[in-house]
């Protein structure tokens, strides 16, 4: 077993507050020092109102669920079948909040709060197909991410997590015809009406499979001429379980799991994951693990942009710009490949550390790299940001301010185009970001042209920090000399049986990490990437929940593109800068 991670037990004074103003509270102790309070679940409205108007707690970061039916470890927690969390965030008080609900095994249900925090809506639904919570009041509790005709709840534990562990599959024509039935497009259930005084509403579907909705994405429109009345997303054509996933691998061979959330993203999805880890377990990573990490993940954070930059010029009407941007990314991925041995998913991080350590000649491809793109970037900015047309495409085009933003649970550089300077980099810093010289790009705007501005500026700012890992590389080892990293040193494991068993016992089910919860945040490529984790004393998580920030922001899109045109809706949705794997997971 494991040691005891080292729990934070300290009273918070948000829960004095919260038991003058709504009774008693549990605080629940856990590794991240997020103050942790469990509620009575009728309040949760009403908690949530004050924790936002008169807290200042207003992002509400995430929610889910949790089901405790099966968990071993609950000490200093109520009785609780399945527990809702809500993580909340106050950027002005820098200061994160974690609220819980415990619920009954008997129709579990809590009221919505999607009255408080809009953002709140997909939640709620991902929280009912999943767990089959019952959230009250809320506006359109119907399935998110499985098919209407889906049996059971995925995250339950008592579903299935493979195919081997189901009976086969077979398609009866009474299961295809309600099938079909179920694909039925019926307005009215989409919130959407067929006509209004001397209008006929016309509707269109935009996808699942069209190159403007970049994957597996379908948004239903309904028209008023060429003028969108209302545009409804719809999401979950290729929802791919990572969560349950991280339920049935070992802490170490989940890893490569996390770099298909964004496919764009690589390393960087990593990175959230192993932080965790290593905090759960209280490892130390070195400094230069510390900034190869760093110096890998905006290698990867200027490889997404440059997806973003040209498919967004695409999207408007340039064809030239993506064919010189992928070309520079194929530059961009020689380099990653002989480093990591891989391209797009190389999985190289690895928890107390990375897989191994910089090849030789490294640093010479990584300058020429950052020496060769400011010029391209400048030469891309005459092409396509000082393009008359392309800014008249963005320019006032589907935009937000920061309230907006956050009501919608915004973050990163899309939050950062309408003046909101917050980059966890700089607010939070992790993995030695502190060390390093950059400025974090804003704009004022919100719109379609700010939050592509304000990307193109992050590769420059990318291209600082990667110099100065460059020039500034620790020596030392690119792993941490802790029992619970994986795999443990080799050379060790020649020296007598105890250390070759224990390599063998690491590499094949994995560190045991003691009872814990904890969350980690970074700022990835397209917003604010967090992992919560919650272990019960086994070599696999209890619960791992994934919050990516492509899920959030496409639950704006009827918010910003209403009374636009299906054009506009184009490049409002270019901006965005989200991948379906982010979004469905």
């Amino acid at each position: 077993m494991a040691e005891a991670a080292v729990q934070h037990t300290r009273e918070p004074a948000i829960a004095a507050v919260l038991r003058a103003r709504f009774g008693d509270c549990i605080v629940q102790p856990t590794v991240d020092g997020i103050p942790t309070l469990w509620v009575e679940p009728t309040r949760a409205p009403e908690i949530m109102r004050c924790l936002k108007d008169e807290e200042g707690y207003e992002l509400l970061f995430d929610l889910s669920a949790i089901d405790e039916r099966t968990r071993e470890f609950r000490d200093g927690q109520p009785d609780s079948s399945f527990t809702v969390f809500y993580h909340l965030i106050s950027l002005r008080h820098d200061a994160d909040l974690r609220i819980k609900a415990a619920l009954p095994e008997t129709s579990p249900g809590i009221p919505t709060v999607t009255n408080v925090y809009p953002v709140a809506n997909w939640y709620e639904r991902e929280a009912y197909d999943m767990f089959g919570i019952d959230f009250e009041g809320h506006p359109n509790l119907r399935r998110i991410l499985t098919p209407p005709n889906w049996e059971g709840h995925p995250l339950r534990k008592e579903h299935p997590a493979r195919a081997t562990e189901m009976d086969p599959f077979s398609m009866s024509p009474e299961f295809q015809r309600s099938q079909q039935e179920g694909l039925r497009f019926v307005p009215e259930e989409w919130g959407m009406r067929r006509a209004a005084k001397h209008t006929d509403f016309m509707f269109l579907n935009l996808g699942p499979n069209h190159p403007s909705v970049h994957g597996v994405f379908r948004i239903a429109l309904q028209m008023d001429g060429e003028v969108i009345v209302q545009a409804v997303p719809d999401i979950g054509y290729h929802h791919r379980a990572q969560e349950k996933m991280a339920e049935r691998q070992s802490w170490h061979t989940y890893i490569p799991y996390t770099d298909r959330v964004d496919y764009l993203g690589g390393v960087m999805n990593n990175l959230p994951y192993v932080l965790n880890v290593e905090k759960m377990a209280g490892i130390e990573v070195p400094p230069r693990a510390r900034t190869i990490r760093v110096m890998l993940a905006e290698l990867f954070r200027i490889s997404s942009h440059l997806v973003f930059y040209g498919t967004y010029a695409q999207d408007v009407g340039q064809m030239s710009p993506v064919l010189y941007m992928f070309a520079d990314r194929e530059r961009l991925f020689s380099i990653i490949e002989a480093i990591t041995g891989g391209r797009m998913h190389p999985s190289w991080f690895r928890i107390g550390g990375v897989t191994q350590d910089l090849p030789d000649g490294w640093d010479r491809m990584v300058l020429d790299f950052v020496d060769y793109m400011p010029k391209r970037l400048d030469h891309y900015g005459t092409m396509a940001l000082k393009n008359r047309i392309l800014q008249r495409r963005s320019i006032g085009i589907g935009a937000y301010n920061t309230a907006e933003g956050l009501d919608w649970g915004i973050t990163g550089p899309s939050l950062r185009a309408t003046g909101c300077d917050w980059d966890l980099r700089k607010n939070r810093p992790y993995s030695g970001y502190d060390q390093f010289e950059f400025d974090v790009p804003t704009a004022e705007n919100g719109d379609v042209y700010d939050r592509a501005l304000v990307r193109v500026e992050e590769i420059r700012q990318s291209l600082r920090i990667i110099r100065q890992c460059v020039e500034n590389m620790p020596s030392g080892p690119y792993k941490a000399d802790h029992r619970l990293t994986t795999p443990p040193a080799r050379e060790r494991t020649m020296e007598h049986i105890e250390t070759l068993i224990h390599h063998f016992l690491n590499v094949s089910w994995g560190p045991v990490i003691a009872p814990s919860e904890s969350t980690t945040l970074i700022e990835a490529t397209k917003g604010w990437n967090s992992y919560y984790s919650i272990a019960d004393g086994g070599t696999m998580a209890y619960r791992t929940r994934i919050r990516t920030p492509s899920f959030p922001a496409l639950q704006m899109i009827p918010f910003i593109s209403n009374g636009f045109m299906i054009a506009d809706l184009i490049a409002i949705i270019a901006s965005i800068d989200f991948v379906m794997a982010d979004v469905d997971r």
